[in-house]
């Protein structure tokens, strides 16, 4: 039974992957398909190679972060394998069946929030309270997913302040120089994107490996396989789609021409970026939906369809709580049947 579970808790978590990615990809290519700077076909092509190469090049420092600082290590260790992989497969289980639903009505939900939320609610029932690194939780993970999202809207607000600013009396041509511009700049997003969201997948995985070797404590060693199972899931779920996600990012939010879109995804690109290579599992969903809200507000206030906004920030306070919920009744359930 423990090596099955142990293949179905990778296996789980390789899913989530690539349902992370076509559900999160959609926000990277959202805003240059929109604002027509970029044909679908080739902005999906060139995301999807980005999102490969991401983990590859960007480090490991949020998986050893998902590792490390949600669960206990020295409490972790100290249980059965077959425990660790239902903590696995709970949390990440609720993790998908949250995101599912959320991708089927195009609301753009945080895999950060969800997956993050899951692992909790599954350590809070095999652990207890004192097996949860709240401090850490806090500071190194929920602090970044929670400031993430105000610092891509007063970013995105500048950015195009500045810009609007430099090139207030340009030739409306200008409008082709912001969408090449966007061409780079979308790549290095989707290679952050990559990086920072499927490091999250990575660190659960690296975290059931070592289940039962009494080897929690320190950086968790991450075969190399485990990196590219991770990254081709994540591009492999971005080329399959996600525009239901497009849509509601890249059109329903505010409408967008190249330089806004050229505002967005450079705020966008900075944060993840940024947080990737320090380590902070932010929320990819949020910082574009954000900087996009931050855009259209600097362009003015009617801008932005506050709507649509309101039920994307809904969506945002919704998943932590029922991802928690689910992961915790789901390690009940699966406990009862499997001893």
């Amino acid at each position: 039974m423990a090596p099955d579970l142990l293949y179905l808790a990778i296996a789980i978590t390789l899913v989530f992957a690539f349902v992370h990615g076509f559900h999160d990809g959609g926000n990277v290519i959202a805003t240059i398909v929109c604002s027509r700077s970029m044909r679908p076909a080739k902005a999906l092509m060139l995301a999807a190679v980005a999102e490969f190469l991401g983990p590859l090049v960007l480090g490991t420092a949020v998986a050893h972060t998902m590792a490390a600082d949600i669960l206990k290590p020295e409490l972790v260790e100290q249980l059965k394998p077959e425990a660790v992989y239902l903590i696995a497969i709970s949390g990440v289980g609720a993790a998908i069946l949250w995101k599912i639903p959320s991708w089927f009505v195009g609301l753009p939900s945080s895999g950060s929030h969800a997956i993050i939320a899951g692992l909790v609610g599954a350590g809070l029932v095999s652990l207890g309270k004192e097996g949860i690194v709240f401090q850490s939780i806090f500071r190194g993970v929920l602090l970044p997913l929670l400031l993430s999202p105000p610092i891509g809207f007063v970013i995105g607000f500048a950015v195009f302040g500045i810009i609007r600013a430099l090139f207030r009396t340009a030739h409306r041509g200008i409008a082709n120089m912001f969408a090449a511009l966007q061409r780079p700049i979308m790549f290095v997003l989707a290679a952050g994107h990559g990086s920072n969201d499927a490091q999250k997948s990575m660190g659960v995985i690296a975290m059931v490996l070592a289940a039962g070797s009494g080897e929690m404590h320190g950086a968790l060693e991450l075969p190399q396989w485990v990196v590219l199972a991770c990254a081709a899931a994540m591009a492999t779920g971005l080329a399959a789609g996600g525009w239901r996600i497009v849509r509601t990012v890249g059109a329903g939010i505010s409408r967008l021409e190249p330089v806004h879109s050229f505002a967005s995804q450079l705020t966008a690109a900075s944060v993840v970026l940024v947080a990737s290579v320090t380590g902070g599992p932010v929320a990819t969903a949020q910082v574009v939906a954000s900087s996009v809200m931050g855009v259209g507000t600097a362009r003015r206030l009617t801008g932005v369809r506050w709507e649509a906004a309101a039920n994307i920030v809904y969506a945002w306070f919704l998943t932590a709580p029922i991802c928690a919920a689910m992961g915790a009744g789901a390690y009940w359930c699966l406990s009862q049947v499997i001893r």
